[in-house]
């Protein structure tokens, strides 16, 4: 499109911290180590899972670009970044999480496909696919809507419309060397609550090029595969987007699914992920003295459902202690207070007691009784997508000869 293209190839990738750890080289995919990521409660950029399904895309001239709305409408439209940054400026604080999060822990249960993550594919703030943390400024989507004739809280447009599909100009094998493309029903389009936003900038600054510059989408509360980077074009449709990443992916099948078995076409795509946190102050397996340990990590919750609790074991799951939960320094967090950030994680701390060899346990508990299940093998699934059973760590105590 103009001012903004996808290389052929990966001579122009742009730099990233060397600290970063690397589970894919080309297309690029990274995450941050353990204990970086809940450094604060914003996830610096820098430190920002990166995922991506090709080339970055590579901006030429940024007067050129534009993002056309199209489909069933009546008042198709052409929208420049002058247009975009005309709109009133929204900021949301919203954790991004890949669906493959903790994917590399499932695949030690059955082999499944994808690339391999940790427990860093996500973040507060923006990135599609782990988890992290960020605040996002932009236009709200449902404003944006609003100047091709689609009202605020619409279900139907007047033609049939009832998705919005987002289209990238990143392409990708999957689409047989196509762009990327995700949708969101309509109703949550043009529901300024939902926050949806179309963003260009990621903690204050502009986005770079690994986070969607010049503009992507910011769905909150779902699966980051549906916030868009990159954005040529929005089709409103009657139907669910055709694209790969919706009908072929990102669908939670049950352990009797495999490869030989499964048929697409009985799972509805994957919108709102799970009760989900993790540990990050300590790797899986840790050597130390015996006596305290601060357990800290991240608990997050789709469609905008804060945590309500967040529980600690140190004897594998028999008993437990509650966690303290936090988001901003010298704000008490409620889960469903209106000074919480609804679609963003907390993050939670709590002193123990070790003696002797163990298993450290956390599990979220969300503001709708959903709580993490135990067993990996109870939700594995062939993609390895969604894994939020309980985090595990293990500390083995050195005891001093003296």
């Amino acid at each position: 499109m103009p001012g903004l293209r996808a290389p052929s190839d990966y001579s122009e990738e742009p730099s990233r911290h060397p600290a970063l750890k690397i589970n894919a080289k080309a297309p690029f995919n990274a995450e941050p180590p353990r204990q970086a990521l809940v450094s604060s409660y914003v996830t610096p950029t820098e430190f920002f899972y990166k995922r991506s399904h090709g080339p970055i895309p590579v901006v030429d001239d940024i007067e050129r670009y534009s993002v056309s709305i199209k489909g069933l409408i009546e008042k198709p439209k052409e929208f420049f970044m002058k247009d975009i940054l005309s709109l009133p400026k929204y900021n949301v604080t919203a954790t991004l999480q890949c669906a493959g999060n903790r994917r590399t822990a499932m695949s030690k249960t059955r082999t499944v496909r994808g690339v391999g993550w940790d427990v860093c594919a996500l973040g507060n703030g923006p990135s599609p696919n782990n988890c992290c943390h960020a605040i996002w400024g932009g236009a709200k989507l449902a404003d944006v809507l609003e100047l091709v004739g689609i009202p605020k809280y619409t279900n139907t447009t007047p033609a049939g419309g009832k998705f919005v599909e987002f289209v990238s100009v990143d392409r990708c094998k999957e689409e047989n060397g196509g762009p990327y493309k995700a949708s969101i029903p309509l109703s949550q389009a043009t529901n300024p609550e939902a926050d949806v936003l179309l963003a260009y900038e990621m903690n204050g600054e502009t986005l770079n090029r690994d986070h969607g510059y010049p503009l992507r989408v910011v769905v909150p509360g779902v699966i980051g595969a549906r916030s868009v980077k990159w954005l040529d074009s929005i089709n409103i449709d009657s139907q669910d987007c055709k694209g790969f990443f919706v009908q072929k992916d990102y669908k939670m099948f049950p352990p009797t699914v495999n490869w030989d078995n499964i048929d697409w076409s009985t799972r509805r795509p994957q919108m709102d992920f799970p009760v989900q946190s993790a540990i990050c102050s300590l790797e899986d397996v840790n050597v130390g003295r015996h006596g305290k340990i601060t357990v800290k990590g991240y608990a997050v919750s789709g469609g905008g459902r804060g945590i309500e609790r967040v529980d600690i074991s140190t004897d594998g799951g028999k008993t437990w202690k509650e966690a303290s939960r936090y988001q901003k320094p010298g704000i008490q967090y409620v889960a469903d207070d209106e000074k919480s950030d609804k679609w963003a994680w907390v993050l939670f701390e709590a002193d123990v007691d070790v003696q002797s060899n163990t298993e450290i346990v956390a599990k979220a508990v969300d503001i709708a009784a959903n709580v993490q299940p135990e067993k990996v093998e109870d939700i594995w699934n062939l993609r390895g997508i969604l894994n939020t059973s309980w985090h595990r760590v293990h500390v083995q105590v050195r005891h001093s000869s003296m």
